[in-house]
């Protein structure tokens, strides 16, 4: 037997994230695959369940955790400010500076085919190259990542960490932009 201080962690916490999801005994134990007295007995503390069914249990309660966090679609900035790939660099730093962006998507055919930002062409400046003779597809970084709209936000996070954007698509369309102002301003 298991008693309060003893079990795990995760399992004192099991009938709290029932509760919260709404969910009966009955329910979780037809969810995780297991029985409902188990369900009471783990949390009562009365029973020191198998590591199979622990895992089951968890795995439903995570996951229902997971489905209810924010996801892209609440993320996103629904309006694409992008360029083509044989656009004016000077056209592309005009794009930025009218809508305060420090960084576009370059699409061909619907498709997020790369990337270009303030540091690239600030580079490009830097090695003495005159950005009115530039095209975007002489400077464009490789295309920022695309994710799904049910994308969790913590893979959206993970993904901020290495790139500036990420880019929101249905059926390979981009839809949306989720750039770190994004996500701070989802957490203010």
């Amino acid at each position: 037997m298991i008693h309060g201080a003893n079990a795990s962690p995760e399992l004192q916490e099991a009938r709290l994230l029932r509760k919260k999801h709404g969910l009966t005994q009955t329910q979780l134990a037809k969810l995780a695959g297991v029985s409902q007295s188990l369900i009471a007995k783990i949390e009562t503390g009365t029973v020191d369940p198998t590591y199979s069914h622990v895992k089951r249990i968890l795995e439903v309660l995570h996951g229902l955790e997971r489905e209810k966090g924010l996801k892209a679609q609440q993320l996103m900035t629904g309006r694409i400010v992008s360029a083509g790939k044989n656009e004016p660099v000077a056209e592309v730093v005009r794009k930025m500076k009218a809508h305060s962006i420090s960084q576009l998507p370059i699409v061909e055919g619907g498709a997020v085919v790369g990337m270009v930002s303030e540091t690239t062409i600030i580079e490009q400046l830097a090695e003495g190259k005159n950005p009115e003779r530039l095209r975007t597809k002489d400077i464009m970084e490789e295309a920022p990542p695309v994710v799904a709209k049910t994308t969790p936000a913590a893979a959206i996070t993970e993904l901020l960490r290495h790139s500036p954007i990420v880019i929101v698509a249905e059926n390979g369309k981009p839809e949306g932009v989720i750039t770190k102002a994004d996500i701070l301003k989802k957490m203010a």
